[in-house]
Order: C-alpha cells, then structure tokens, then sequence
C-alpha cells in the first residue's frame, strides 16, 4: 500500500512538473504584440515669408501673410508616415518694381510702379515625414495649389519731362489682379521639420519651392512663388 501511494505521489508530482513547465515556456515564447500607431487628425497655422524668384532674397522683398488649414497624419511605420493637407496659403511679394517709357515729341513720361502684391492660393501639400527619434521629424514633398485671387497695392510714380523741364505726380494704387493673367495651378516641392512639445502640439518650419511660373505671359520658369512657412500644429 505504502509502494502505491509512493507511486501515484511520483506520477502525481511529475504531471505538476511537467504542466508547470509548458505553462512557463509558452509565457516565454508568445511574442507581445505592439498596437500600430493610429492615424490623427489636426488643425495647423502659421506665417508665411513670401517673395518671388526673380529677387534677391532679401526681408526687404519678403512679403509677411498667412497659412491655414487641416490635415490628416498616416503612419507607414515606425518611422514615416504621410501628411496630406489643405490649407489657406497667402504668397506674393513686397517691392515688385517695374517701370516703362514713352517720348512723344519733345515730351518724355516715365512712369515707375512699386508695388506689394498678395496671392492667395488653396494648397494641398503631400508630405512623407520621417521620425528618426521621438517627437522630432523631417519632411519632403509636393505641393499643389489653386490660385484664388489676387491684389497689387503700392505707389505709381509718372514723370513727365518736356525740354528739361520734369514734373512729379505720384499716387496710391490698389488693384485687383485680373484671373487670366495667372496660371490657376501651381505645383512646388516642399522641405521641412518639426518637433511635438506634448502628444498633441507641436511646431513646424517649412520652405516651398515653386515650379510653375506665375504669369501666363512671361517665359516658362522666369518668375515662380517661394515661401518660408513657420506655424504650429495641433493633434486631436
């Protein structure tokens, strides 16, 4: 009897090892599954320093305006992922200078005009963003966009010489920019970085590049739009 429990203790004991050994292995073996980045949505805005390619870059040709819009965040992986968005864009240019000349007879009318000029598009970057560490990114991508309207306000300056004698007439001018002399879409390439300071805000510096050139009448490539974006983003 006592041989008979002493075996039934054995076999009892080893069926207890060998569970406890199965149940120990396989904790150690199942991998732990890690839940993929889901994808965001957020409002972002911002300053826009503009000027157009023909100028020396310089504050002083640098047009101050605005952008503004949303976007929708895609991760790829662990380290990209994509941004498209769709913002209010406000380009253009300061000191936009042009001048011409007409004699008639003994008369001479020079006529000077130098002048601020706002563009307003609707923009629809495309950016593959990279994380290299938390929180911190670079980016790079095209950007698409639809020009809207447009205004040019500044001083014309007409000088009228008859035998050397010159008079000075100088007045304030602001017009609306006529639809059909700008191309309605423009298409540029975008470089920039950003850094989250919390889960949900974050900063951002961007420069646009255009490729497109602005006005239908002048030759291809003459005069194209460049912007340095700085702004701020918020993740819902």
């Amino acid at each position: 009897m006592n041989k008979l429990f002493l075996g039934l203790a054995i076999v009892a004991g080893s069926f207890a090892f060998a569970q406890e050994t199965q149940t120990t292995t396989a904790t150690t073996i199942t991998p732990v599954n890690k839940e993929k980045e889901p994808i965001t949505f957020g409002i972002k805005g911002g300053a826009n320093a503009a000027q157009f390619s023909e100028q020396k870059l310089s504050a002083n040709n640098q047009k101050i305006g605005f952008n503004a819009g949303a976007f929708v965040n895609i991760p790829l992986s662990k380290q990209f992922s994509l941004q498209p968005e769709v913002l209010y864009n406000q380009l253009g240019a300061k000191s936009v200078l042009s001048s011409s000349e007409v004699t008639t007879g003994a008369t001479t009318v020079k006529t000077q005009r130098d002048f601020k000029t706002t563009l307003n598009y609707i923009s629809v970057p495309v950016m593959v963003q990279f994380k290299p560490v938390d929180n911190f990114y670079v980016e790079a991508g095209p950007e698409f966009s639809y020009f809207i309207d447009g205004k040019n306000k500044g001083e014309t300056t007409v000088t009228s010489t008859t035998n050397s004698i010159a008079t000075t007439q100088r007045t304030s001018v602001s017009e609306t920019i006529n639809k059909d002399d700008i191309n309605r879409f423009n298409f540029g390439l975008g470089l920039g970085l950003g850094y989250y300071f919390t889960p949900h805000l974050g900063i951002n510096a961007r420069y646009v590049n255009s490729l497109t050139k602005i006005e239908k009448s002048r030759p291809a490539a003459e005069n194209n739009n460049r912007v340095f974006q700085l702004g701020l983003n918020y993740k819902f």
